[in-house]
């Protein structure tokens, strides 16, 4: 109340920041996003061809990781620029979701110092009214306003100081976790593509069974 209502909006920027920073800790743990055992377990599947629809149905519900591998798998039949396409285009899709409400928690960061510094000109002009009603001899109404000042500056830095940290933070959290999962993705990859059957050799026997005597289609 000291701050004036310049504080309401400054609060309530500080809850939101608050429940953004709890929920990106609970949604961007390592187990939760990208778990370890995964990736070499899908590549055993796969190498194995242990693989139906409903393996990767469940694959793709399991982590941002699994939905990242399943999409591979989807076209693991195809070729390899096919698959790389498919992974790229998921991966868009899952780094998406990463990133969500980064954006709003870095805004917050932005524009909590604003709303102090607003509350700051709006105590200043306070304060100067008072003087031009009461004269500079009322120190309570020039306390007041100073107080009120003083009081939005430092709660919009407190506000915006912890909420850039954490922007700063889970932006860089996101990012090594993107790292291990195209690492992952990308060992899927080459599993995959060494599956496949050489398309020269295959031409090569072609000619050979072509120029061969007696040789038939």
């Amino acid at each position: 109340m000291a701050g004036g209502w310049a504080m309401v909006p400054i609060l309530i920027c500080s809850a939101v920041a608050l429940a953004i920073i709890l929920e990106r800790f609970w949604s961007l743990r390592q187990k939760t996003v990208a778990p370890p055992e995964l990736g070499e377990q899908v590549r055993t599947w796969a190498r194995t061809r242990k693989l139906d629809p409903s393996h990767i149905d469940t694959l793709s519900k399991n982590s941002p990781l699994g939905e990242l591998l399943a999409a591979a798998l989807s076209v693991r039949n195809r070729s390899r620029e096919i698959i790389k396409e498919r992974i790229e285009d998921a991966g868009r899709h899952v780094v998406y979701r990463l990133e969500r409400y980064l954006n709003t928690l870095g805004t917050i960061a932005l524009i909590s110092p604003l709303l102090g510094l607003l509350g700051t000109v709006i105590g200043l002009i306070r304060m100067f009214l008072a003087v031009m009603v009461h004269g500079i001899g009322n120190a309570q109404q020039m306390a007041g306003g100073i107080g009120e000042a003083l009081v939005c500056t430092a709660t919009g830095l407190v506000v915006a100081v912890p909420a850039y940290i954490f922007h700063r933070y889970f932006r860089s959290r996101v990012s090594g976790l993107v790292v291990v999962m195209e690492k992952e993705a990308i060992a899927l990859l080459d599993e995959l593509a060494a599956q496949q059957p050489d398309p020269s050799a295959a031409a090569s026997n072609a000619t050979v069974r072509a120029v061969r005597p007696g040789a038939t289609a």
